[in-house]
Formats: C-alpha cells, structure tokens, sequence
C-alpha cells in the first residue's frame, strides 16, 4: 500500500519537501563531524523487524564506538555510501540565533535529543536514519518510544512491538506522519532500546513512503547488528 495523495501530488510537492528538508537539515549544519557508511546490493536478512524477510543493505561501515563518527551509547553498522554525522544539540540551538527555538524543536523530540544524523544522499537516497539519546532513568523502551512518537506532530497509527538484537531487548514501532501543508501522509519507522547511559532511538523517515521502502534495507542492517558499546 502507498500512502499519499497520489503520483501526480507527490510530484506537486517534491520540491517543497526537499526545500523544507534542506532548512530543517541546514540548522545543525557545520555543527557536526563527518564520517562514511552505507547502501549497495541487498542481500536477504534474518529477523525481520515484523517478523518476515527484510532486505539488508550492504555494510559501508559503523558508529558508537570510540572514535566512530557519532560516540553512542550502542554501536551499529551503516550502509553503504551513507554518510554519518554527529549532532551536538546545545551548540546547535546556541547558534541558532533568532531561529534557536526552531532549532530546538527540530533537535529535540519527547525524551530523547538528537545525537547522530546518517545521510542517505551519497547513496543517492532521500532521508536519514537519525539516532537520539536521552538522561538515565526509569522508563522502559516502549515508554520512551512512545513518549517520541507522541511528541511528533502529525503522527497516528503507531503499532508497537519488542524485538531482541545484541543481547539488548526494545521496542519497535511502525506509524504515519501527515504533513497538513504538504498534504501527504508517509510512513516512519523507529525504534528504541534502553542502556546505562540513557535511552536510544533510531528513527528512519524519508522525504515520503517510496523513499521510506528504499531505505530500509539500511535500517534493517543498522537493527541487526546494534550492540551496547564495548
């Protein structure tokens, strides 16, 4: 199923949704370090986030680690040609200037603050898999998962489900977000584990659903193979 307003409205709003994906993108810009990852041939998975096949891109690399791109409380591995930076989300709203509060909103999301941004442009895709982290506490993985969804706007028909990768049990969740001034309704994935050092969220959007479906073979590598960080 796709969802949308259709072929002919997807192409009416294409530059829109780049144009306002580039402003969002352009706050934290220069405010991050560069790094390599991801996206070629996919090869068959297993473990599937719904439980059936998935496609899995071909690794280009990986973060969390110590000298990584972006110093995460959990470490995955990235797609091929995509590219990782690290966000730093006070100094991003420090230089926002009179844009500081939108340059907030963007950054932080519910529980959790925006920390890794992994660019699918190199492989010639349009999103990111976006990675947020959160203070230490109580609440368990599906708690903060939907303390995130909840807090983005437009966003309905969540369903929830845990998986286990890594020795690490989360949550796992598949909605839709509706744009009122682009007026389309996308698909979005994410999911959340809990660690020492806080809670973690990965989150796979995409500039509408046809570009959601081609990036998630990146998503599922990216699944697969998270680890708490050594």
């Amino acid at each position: 199923m796709r969802f949308g307003v259709g072929n002919a409205g997807r192409r009416g709003h294409r530059g829109r949704a780049l144009t306002l994906a580039a402003l969002s993108t352009g706050l934290v810009t220069g405010l991050m370090t560069g790094c390599a990852a991801e996206d070629g041939d996919p090869d068959p998975a297993s473990g599937a986030s719904a439980g059936t096949a998935a496609k899995v891109a071909r690794r280009g690399g990986s973060v969390g680690a110590s000298g990584s791109a972006c110093e995460l409380p959990v470490t995955f591995d990235t797609a091929e040609f995509w590219k990782a930076k690290a966000v730093d989300a006070d100094e991003a709203s420090a230089a926002g200037g009179d844009l500081a509060g939108l340059a907030d909103a963007f950054l932080r999301q519910g529980p959790v603050t925006m920390a890794c941004e992994i660019d699918a442009k190199p492989a010639g895709k349009i999103g990111f898999l976006r990675v947020w982290t959160g203070e230490p506490g109580d609440a368990d993985a599906t708690a903060v998962l939907k303390g995130f969804v909840t807090a983005e706007q437009g966003a309905s028909g969540a369903k929830y489900r845990t998986f286990e990768a890594g020795g690490l049990t989360g949550a796992e969740v598949e909605y839709v977000t509706t744009s009122k001034l682009l007026e389309e309704t996308k698909k979005e994935r994410a999911l959340a584990v809990t660690t020492s050092a806080g809670p973690v969220v990965l989150h796979l959007g995409g500039m509408d659903t046809d570009e959601h479906e081609a990036m998630l073979p990146a998503y599922e590598l990216a699944r697969s193979t998270l680890r708490p960080t050594g």
